[in-house]
């Protein structure tokens, strides 16, 4: 049984008599890098369900480094300590342990949200659809235990944010609430299509997406993108829904493609019409806070009020809280800029 959590580890750091541990972690990546008097250490991320930590491996590094790769649950052997403010492993041994038996709900992390409340919440909100083709389209899904069943547990990404098992129903949740708020200010906005819309969105990401064991792309995922897998999954619901307008179908497309609102990221479409407009800017805002909340609770045992550099947004970021108590300054503000240039 795992006695040992990423999220243990910055408590673990500052303690002299719990820094030594031996437990399990998921491998994210392992890479040969030169140490600066001559020689290779073994840079790995691994991780479990409550983060990713940077480990490292100084010696005999030879014995160990064919051992394992990325995506196998290893057993290491070492002691925490602090870099830059922030906790590392060191590993003394690293062995790839068999996966039978193991629980795999240790490595994965997941939503802190109750998965069944979520899903009772989505269900909620379809239902105040007006629109009924809209609503029997929602209901067509909702209805659907494979889809059902996938949509609970897919992450909303593979890193970027809510990259997390029930991640995707989060985000989807919180969106269409988001879009449901957003609607009282603009009347003239068709609530029912906006809402729909914001469903519809990210469902794709159910087969995009492999998150069995570590969260990776399909085979499908990679040669056609969750927009793609989407409009094929929108055009077999459509078909079970009698008399479903095809005005209605066009608009729910456009807002499928354009909803990443710019041709650099990915839209083959602008968004052309207000609703699928509102929702690419909904769903960004989401996504982003999200990734803020994630990083600054990461960062949260890091000295300072900066945490490190956010390669998705492009900056570090500020700790409202550490910097209001008084932890903000030029050092910690250097430190973060310095990340910041070495990432770019």
């Amino acid at each position: 049984m795992k006695n040992f959590f990423v999220a243990d580890a910055a408590s673990r750091a500052d303690d002299p008599k719990q820094r030594e541990f031996q437990s399990a972690f998921l491998v994210v990546s392992k890479q040969l890098r030169p140490k600066r008097n001559g020689g290779d250490y073994l840079a790995i991320v691994v991780c479990d369900r409550t983060g990713q930590i940077e480990a490292k491996m100084w010696d005999n590094i030879g014995h160990y480094v064919n051992g394992f790769e990325a995506d196998d649950i290893v057993q290491i052997k070492g002691y925490v300590n602090r870099f830059n403010g922030r906790p590392q492993l060191i590993v003394q041994t690293i062995a790839r342990l068999d996966a039978e038996g193991v629980d795999f709900g240790d490595f994965l992390p997941k939503t802190d949200k109750n998965i069944d409340q979520l899903w009772a919440s989505l269900s909620q909100t379809a239902e105040t659809i007006q629109q009924p083709h809209l609503r029997a389209l929602l209901r067509a899904f909702l209805s659907d235990h494979s889809f059902a069943t996938a949509f609970r547990q897919a992450p909303a990404a593979k890193t970027l944010h809510h990259a997390y098992i029930g991640g995707l129903l989060e985000h989807v949740v919180s969106l269409m609430a988001l879009c449901d708020l957003v609607c009282r200010n603009y009347p003239q906005i068709n609530r029912d299509l906006l809402l729909t819309g914001a469903f519809l969105h990210d469902i794709g990401k159910v087969h995009e997406l492999c998150y069995a064991r570590s969260f990776g792309y399909s085979t499908r995922g990679q040669l056609l993108g969750h927009m793609i897998i989407e409009l094929e999954m929108l055009q077999q619901k459509v078909a079970a829904v009698p008399g479903f307008p095809g005005e209605l179908k066009l608009l729910l497309e456009h807002m499928i493609i354009s909803h990443h609102g710019e041709y650099e990221f990915g839209s083959p479409k602008l968004p052309m019409f207000p609703e699928a407009l509102m929702l690419h800017y909904l769903d960004d805002l989401d996504s982003k806070m999200e990734s803020m909340r994630a990083q600054l609770l990461r960062d949260g045992g890091v000295p300072g009020a900066w945490t490190g550099y956010n390669p998705s947004l492009g900056r570090p970021l500020l700790s409202l809280r550490k910097y209001l108590e008084g932890a903000g300054n030029d050092d910690a503000e250097a430190e973060a800029e310095a990340e910041a240039a070495s990432a770019e």
